[in-house]
């Protein structure tokens, strides 16, 4: 009954430090958004500013424009959530005229190509990151999308309520519009899985700019490969120095025609920092064959005595080549794999 007893009161003095954690803990650091009342007075406020773009721009427009109301841009409810003006400017010579122009003048900030001409890349960045900003953002300035004129609505489409390149299913068809070699690559035979929907650019990638190469999300091309290949992270009690270096020294990322994405098969792989004395001194080409080359019977003979080599194939060169013995090249924790033998 003692025992009991005891558990009880464990029980009710745990619960009671829970409660008073509770009360002392901190308040979210989320936006006060107020109270209903004036969530609607801020609705109305903004779709008065909305009205004054929408009373032209309405459904009867080309482009989608009021589906803007389908997307977090578009809840009126949100004081966070921009207007028009917040992103397009006050833009007063389009709406109310300017005599200087012939016809309606321009907004201040025009994001598409059609009736005016599209305002500079860094402006049009400029009124996204004034939202956002930071996080993934940090390192856009700099970065070669910005570097090279890409702003962010050439990817992002803030209109539409599914964003293409925000969706698995649609975000390499938007990379591949100006990335057309990774698309071809992407089609080889050896390839991640792009087309089956697995892997997606943003998975290695950060568009928005990185400390890493390439705009990797790690700051090394191995990093990055680790991310999901940790199997050949390590650490190795023998280690194969170019894996460690750079992945890349020996895999095209984005598809070959080699398996497993390998830019060159094996043994000539292998030679291109390899030329021991085995690789060196080995007789290939009809070799590689062995008896298929025509090399039947005795090895003596006089079509092997000719090309000089025998009859049966080199196991440098057939098969996976050097990997017919060298199995371990990512690495080797067994103390007998100092050649990466096991």
């Amino acid at each position: 009954m003692k025992f009991f007893r005891k558990i009880l009161t464990a029980g009710l003095l745990m619960a009671g430090m829970g409660i008073a954690a509770a009360a002392g803990a901190p308040a979210n650091n989320l936006p006060d958004l107020g109270s209903t009342p004036a969530r609607a007075a801020q609705a109305q406020e903004s779709l008065k500013k909305d009205a004054i773009c929408t009373k032209c721009h309405d459904e009867s427009e080309t482009a989608p424009v009021l589906t803007l109301y389908q997307t977090k841009h578009g809840v009126r409810g949100d004081s966070r959530a921009p207007n028009c003006q917040s992103c397009h400017g006050e833009s007063d010579k389009h709406v109310k005229g300017d005599p200087k122009v012939k016809g309606r003048a321009a907004p201040d900030i025009v994001f598409k190509k059609g009736a005016f001409p599209v305002t500079d890349d860094k402006e049009r960045a400029a009124q996204c990151l004034t939202c956002h900003k930071g996080g993934n953002r940090s390192h856009w300035d700099g970065a070669q999308h910005q570097n090279n004129g890409v702003a962010c609505n050439d990817c992002h489409k803030v209109h539409k309520p599914a964003d293409p390149v925000m969706n698995k299913k649609t975000q390499t068809e938007v990379c591949f519009t100006c990335h057309k070699e990774q698309r071809a690559d992407s089609k080889k035979i050896s390839h991640h899985p792009i087309g089956e929907g697995k892997v997606v650019c943003s998975d290695c990638h950060n568009p928005h700019g990185s400390t890493g190469p390439k705009l990797l999300k790690k700051n090394t091309v191995t990093e990055t490969c680790y991310t999901c290949h940790a199997e050949k992270r390590g650490p190795f009690l023998f280690e194969h120095q170019p894996v460690t270096e750079d992945c890349a020294n020996c895999h095209s990322p984005h598809g070959s025609n080699i398996t497993p994405l390998l830019k060159s098969r094996a043994p000539f792989l292998c030679q291109e920092c390899h030329n021991g004395p085995h690789n060196s001194k080995a007789p290939y080409a009809a070799a590689v064959g062995g008896i298929q080359a025509g090399l039947v019977g005795n090895p003596k003979s006089t079509a092997a005595a000719n090309s000089g080599t025998p009859a049966n194939p080199n196991s440098n060169a057939a098969g996976r080549a050097c990997m017919n013995c060298h199995v371990m090249v990512h690495g080797s924790n067994s103390p007998a794999g100092a050649y990466l033998h096991r």
